[in-house]
Protein backbone atom coordinates (compact mmCIF):
# COMPACT_ATOMS: atom_id res chain seq x y z
CA UNK A 1 0.00 0.00 0.00
CA UNK A 2 1.22 3.28 -0.64
CA UNK A 3 1.79 5.96 1.78
CA UNK A 4 2.83 9.25 1.21
CA UNK A 5 6.40 10.70 1.31
CA UNK A 6 7.48 11.22 5.10
CA UNK A 7 10.84 9.86 5.08
CA UNK A 8 12.04 7.48 8.12
CA UNK A 9 10.04 7.81 11.30
CA UNK A 10 11.31 10.04 14.06
CA UNK A 11 12.26 9.25 17.14
CA UNK A 12 9.31 8.91 19.67
CA UNK A 13 8.41 9.85 23.25
CA UNK A 14 6.18 8.09 25.70
CA UNK A 15 4.12 11.21 25.41
CA UNK A 16 4.25 11.07 21.72
CA UNK A 17 2.95 7.60 21.92
CA UNK A 18 0.14 8.58 23.97
CA UNK A 19 -0.79 11.42 21.88
CA UNK A 20 -0.89 8.95 18.76
CA UNK A 21 -3.05 6.94 20.62
CA UNK A 22 -5.34 9.18 22.04
CA UNK A 23 -6.14 10.98 18.60
CA UNK A 24 -6.39 6.83 17.26
CA UNK A 25 -8.91 6.57 20.09
CA UNK A 26 -10.93 10.15 18.58
CA UNK A 27 -10.74 8.73 14.94
CA UNK A 28 -11.66 5.15 15.80
CA UNK A 29 -14.73 6.48 18.35
CA UNK A 30 -13.28 4.87 21.47
CA UNK A 31 -13.85 8.36 22.93
CA UNK A 32 -16.42 10.82 21.13
CA UNK A 33 -17.71 14.13 22.08
CA UNK A 34 -18.82 15.22 25.17
CA UNK A 35 -16.77 11.80 27.08
CA UNK A 36 -15.18 12.75 29.96
CA UNK A 37 -12.38 10.92 31.70
CA UNK A 38 -9.24 11.81 34.09
CA UNK A 39 -5.30 11.51 33.67
CA UNK A 40 -5.62 8.87 36.07
CA UNK A 41 -7.72 6.98 33.81
CA UNK A 42 -5.57 7.09 30.95
CA UNK A 43 -2.35 6.52 32.72
CA UNK A 44 -3.89 3.17 33.89
CA UNK A 45 -5.48 2.03 30.74
CA UNK A 46 -2.00 2.67 28.87
CA UNK A 47 0.64 1.29 31.30
CA UNK A 48 2.11 5.17 31.36
CA UNK A 49 2.87 7.12 34.60
CA UNK A 50 0.88 10.63 34.38
CA UNK A 51 3.34 12.94 33.28
CA UNK A 52 3.38 11.61 29.63
CA UNK A 53 -0.48 11.61 29.58
CA UNK A 54 -0.76 15.08 31.17
CA UNK A 55 1.66 16.39 28.19
CA UNK A 56 -0.35 14.18 25.60
CA UNK A 57 -3.05 15.77 26.60
CA UNK A 58 -2.00 19.62 26.57
CA UNK A 59 -1.18 18.65 23.09
CA UNK A 60 -4.42 17.66 22.14
CA UNK A 61 -6.15 20.65 23.95
CA UNK A 62 -3.41 23.26 22.02
CA UNK A 63 -5.20 21.08 18.48
CA UNK A 64 -8.71 21.64 20.02
CA UNK A 65 -9.59 18.14 20.65
CA UNK A 66 -10.13 18.14 24.19
CA UNK A 67 -10.40 20.97 26.76
CA UNK A 68 -9.24 20.57 30.93
CA UNK A 69 -12.39 20.91 33.29
CA UNK A 70 -11.81 22.44 36.66
CA UNK A 71 -11.33 20.21 38.98
CA UNK A 72 -13.04 17.12 36.97
CA UNK A 73 -10.48 15.96 34.35
CA UNK A 74 -10.75 16.31 30.98
CA UNK A 75 -13.29 16.22 28.27
CA UNK A 76 -13.63 15.55 24.51
CA UNK A 77 -14.42 18.78 22.29
CA UNK A 78 -17.60 18.73 20.59
CA UNK A 79 -17.23 19.21 16.55
CA UNK A 80 -16.52 22.75 15.19
CA UNK A 81 -18.63 22.07 12.54
CA UNK A 82 -17.09 25.79 11.04
CA UNK A 83 -13.58 24.34 11.67
CA UNK A 84 -14.67 21.63 9.79
CA UNK A 85 -15.68 23.94 6.55
CA UNK A 86 -12.67 25.57 6.30
CA UNK A 87 -9.96 22.76 6.55
CA UNK A 88 -12.61 21.05 3.24
CA UNK A 89 -12.01 24.26 1.42
CA UNK A 90 -8.33 24.46 2.35
CA UNK A 91 -8.19 20.37 0.78
CA UNK A 92 -9.99 21.39 -1.93
CA UNK A 93 -7.71 24.12 -3.22
CA UNK A 94 -4.28 21.77 -2.02
CA UNK A 95 -5.79 18.73 -3.89
CA UNK A 96 -6.79 20.37 -6.97
CA UNK A 97 -3.86 22.31 -7.37
CA UNK A 98 -1.59 19.06 -6.77
CA UNK A 99 -3.51 17.25 -9.70
CA UNK A 100 -2.82 20.21 -12.07
CA UNK A 101 0.85 19.87 -11.38
CA UNK A 102 0.71 15.81 -12.07
CA UNK A 103 -0.54 16.05 -15.37
CA UNK A 104 2.16 18.75 -15.89
CA UNK A 105 4.75 16.22 -15.87
CA UNK A 106 4.57 13.47 -13.88
CA UNK A 107 7.94 11.98 -13.16
CA UNK A 108 8.91 8.08 -13.60
CA UNK A 109 8.63 7.40 -9.83
CA UNK A 110 4.93 9.23 -9.94
CA UNK A 111 3.75 7.19 -12.67
CA UNK A 112 4.81 4.05 -10.03
CA UNK A 113 3.13 5.30 -7.44
CA UNK A 114 -0.23 5.83 -9.90
CA UNK A 115 0.20 2.15 -10.83
CA UNK A 116 0.21 1.17 -7.17
CA UNK A 117 -2.68 3.20 -6.62
CA UNK A 118 -4.65 1.84 -9.63
CA UNK A 119 -3.50 -1.85 -8.09
CA UNK A 120 -6.31 -1.03 -5.63
CA UNK A 121 -8.99 1.67 -6.84
CA UNK A 122 -9.31 0.06 -10.10
CA UNK A 123 -10.58 -3.43 -9.53
CA UNK A 124 -13.87 -5.54 -10.44
CA UNK A 125 -16.21 -4.76 -8.10
CA UNK A 126 -16.34 -7.77 -6.32
CA UNK A 127 -12.61 -7.64 -5.43
CA UNK A 128 -13.47 -4.18 -3.52
CA UNK A 129 -12.50 -4.29 0.37
CA UNK A 130 -15.94 -4.29 2.98
CA UNK A 131 -13.71 -3.58 5.68
CA UNK A 132 -14.53 0.46 6.57
CA UNK A 133 -11.51 0.76 8.51
CA UNK A 134 -9.38 -0.55 5.54
CA UNK A 135 -11.07 1.65 3.45
CA UNK A 136 -11.04 4.75 5.27
CA UNK A 137 -7.44 4.48 5.80
CA UNK A 138 -6.78 3.59 1.88
CA UNK A 139 -8.79 6.82 1.27
CA UNK A 140 -6.20 9.23 3.07
CA UNK A 141 -3.20 7.23 1.79
CA UNK A 142 -5.12 8.20 -1.57
CA UNK A 143 -5.07 11.81 -1.15
CA UNK A 144 -1.83 12.64 0.98
CA UNK A 145 -0.19 10.53 -1.97
CA UNK A 146 -1.39 12.76 -4.90
CA UNK A 147 -0.29 15.58 -3.15
CA UNK A 148 2.67 14.50 -2.21
CA UNK A 149 4.00 13.01 -5.16
CA UNK A 150 3.00 16.70 -7.07
CA UNK A 151 6.39 17.79 -5.17
CA UNK A 152 5.53 20.32 -3.29
CA UNK A 153 7.06 19.22 0.14
CA UNK A 154 5.47 22.34 1.73
CA UNK A 155 2.08 21.31 0.11
CA UNK A 156 2.29 18.08 1.54
CA UNK A 157 2.75 19.16 5.01
CA UNK A 158 0.19 21.63 5.24
CA UNK A 159 -2.54 18.59 3.41
CA UNK A 160 -0.85 15.82 5.92
CA UNK A 161 -2.32 18.29 8.62
CA UNK A 162 -5.48 18.98 7.37
CA UNK A 163 -6.07 15.14 6.71
CA UNK A 164 -4.89 14.80 10.61
CA UNK A 165 -7.35 17.24 11.72
CA UNK A 166 -10.26 16.33 9.93
CA UNK A 167 -10.32 12.11 9.87
CA UNK A 168 -12.93 11.68 12.82
CA UNK A 169 -15.28 13.42 10.16
CA UNK A 170 -13.87 11.38 7.56
CA UNK A 171 -14.27 7.90 9.34
CA UNK A 172 -17.93 8.34 10.10
CA UNK A 173 -18.11 9.16 6.40
CA UNK A 174 -17.00 5.90 5.93
CA UNK A 175 -19.31 3.74 8.48
CA UNK A 176 -21.97 3.63 5.27
CA UNK A 177 -21.72 1.64 3.26
CA UNK A 178 -22.96 3.68 -0.01
CA UNK A 179 -20.15 6.12 0.85
CA UNK A 180 -17.83 3.76 -0.10
CA UNK A 181 -18.70 2.04 -3.35
CA UNK A 182 -19.03 5.66 -4.10
CA UNK A 183 -15.27 6.50 -3.07
CA UNK A 184 -14.18 3.58 -5.32
CA UNK A 185 -15.75 5.04 -8.43
CA UNK A 186 -14.61 8.70 -7.99
CA UNK A 187 -11.35 8.05 -7.10
CA UNK A 188 -10.74 5.20 -10.21
CA UNK A 189 -12.37 8.28 -12.24
CA UNK A 190 -9.58 10.62 -10.70
CA UNK A 191 -7.20 8.12 -11.47
CA UNK A 192 -7.84 7.31 -14.52
CA UNK A 193 -8.20 11.56 -15.64
CA UNK A 194 -4.49 11.70 -13.78
CA UNK A 195 -3.07 8.94 -15.92
CA UNK A 196 -4.43 10.72 -19.20
CA UNK A 197 -2.89 13.97 -18.16
CA UNK A 198 -6.24 15.79 -18.15
CA UNK A 199 -5.62 17.97 -15.28
CA UNK A 200 -9.01 19.98 -16.07
CA UNK A 201 -11.09 16.70 -15.84
CA UNK A 202 -8.73 15.39 -12.86
CA UNK A 203 -8.83 18.64 -10.87
CA UNK A 204 -12.73 18.78 -11.43
CA UNK A 205 -13.82 15.45 -10.41
CA UNK A 206 -11.75 15.63 -7.07
CA UNK A 207 -13.73 18.69 -6.37
CA UNK A 208 -16.89 17.13 -7.20
CA UNK A 209 -15.79 14.58 -4.93
CA UNK A 210 -14.56 16.41 -1.95
CA UNK A 211 -17.62 18.62 -2.49
CA UNK A 212 -19.86 14.93 -1.84
CA UNK A 213 -18.09 14.35 1.25
CA UNK A 214 -18.08 18.08 2.76
CA UNK A 215 -21.95 17.75 2.32
CA UNK A 216 -22.47 14.54 4.46
CA UNK A 217 -20.51 16.08 6.91
CA UNK A 218 -23.04 18.97 7.47
CA UNK A 219 -25.51 15.72 7.74
CA UNK A 220 -23.56 14.29 10.68
CA UNK A 221 -25.62 14.58 14.24
CA UNK A 222 -24.77 13.18 17.87
CA UNK A 223 -26.63 10.47 17.63
CA UNK A 224 -24.35 8.96 14.55
CA UNK A 225 -21.35 9.57 16.33
CA UNK A 226 -23.15 7.15 19.15
CA UNK A 227 -24.41 4.68 16.70
CA UNK A 228 -20.50 4.34 15.46
CA UNK A 229 -19.35 4.72 19.42
CA UNK A 230 -21.89 1.79 20.19
CA UNK A 231 -20.25 -0.68 16.51
CA UNK A 232 -16.56 0.32 18.19
CA UNK A 233 -17.30 -1.15 21.02
CA UNK A 234 -19.53 -4.26 19.98
CA UNK A 235 -16.27 -5.16 17.63
CA UNK A 236 -14.18 -4.99 20.69
CA UNK A 237 -16.04 -7.52 22.58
Amino acid sequence: MPTPAGGPAAFRTRADEVYAQLKRDVAEFSLVPGDRFTESEISERLGVSRTPVRQALFRLQQEGFVEVLFRSGWRVLPFDFDQFEQLYDLRMVLETTAAHRLCEGIRPVDRQLLDALAGIWLVPGAQRSTDTARVAQWDEDFHCSLVAAAGNAEMARVHRDVTDRIRIIRRLDFTKQPRIDATYDEHAKILKAIRANRGDQAAMLLRAHIETSQAEVRKITLHQVHLAHAAHRAART
